[in-house]
């Protein structure tokens, strides 16, 4: 298989199902911020980190392709004349959603109750987790927009909503597990 295809040189890409858009399109955009995010994440895979944060990074990730696949179908096209979905994948559950919760409230129970905002950064790992949290938000705020164009499912913007809640945690547990600094944000006063 190629991977170039000659198809994009004019600016136009296809979603699935075959409509074409222009790249620029925020179908596009969303989906290329979320692939972004998944490449972030999987940076912090690559830390040195414990097998468990691993694990759930594995599965964020897998989630992450999932969601990147909702948003590059065309929804006009989502349904097959043959009246089944184009899709044929399992989606972003209320389960999915629970097991962020869950990991969250894990890490948190062990962690010292935040009195103010954290400045990222104390440690390489810690700041690759706040890299992703922001391109995070930056996906769940194009996905938002699109909603409002295009709707689809909508537990995958659930999904990027508590992803980017869990990677700020998981930052915050991974600078408890490397003794690293958390410097609180304390604002000048006049």
């Amino acid at each position: 298989m190629k991977v170039y295809t000659k198809t994009g040189d004019k600016g136009t890409t296809a979603l699935f199902g075959g409509t074409r858009v222009p790249k620029h399109h925020i179908r596009i955009d969303s989906y290329g911020t979320v692939d972004e995010l998944n490449s972030h994440i999987g940076l912090i895979r690559d830390q040195d980190i414990d097998p468990a944060y691993k694990a759930v990074l594995v599965s964020i990730q897998n989630k992450l392709f999932t969601v990147g696949a909702i948003l590059a179908t065309d929804p006009e096209k989502m349904i097959l004349k043959n009246g089944k979905e184009r899709l044929n994948i399992n989606k972003v559950s209320e389960e999915d959603i629970a097991l962020l919760e869950q990991e969250m409230d894990t890490m948190n129970a062990v962690l010292p109750q935040m009195t103010h905002f954290v400045l990222p950064g104390g440690h390489q790992t810690v700041s690759f987790c706040h890299i992703a949290r922001c391109v995070c938000r930056r996906a769940e705020r194009l996905a938002s927009a699109l909603n409002d164009l295009e709707p689809f499912l909508p537990e995958a913007l659930i999904y990027l909503n508590r992803l980017s809640d869990y990677l700020f945690v998981l930052a915050r547990k991974l600078s408890f597990d490397l003794q690293a600094d958390e410097v609180k944000w304390i604002p000048e006063k006049h």
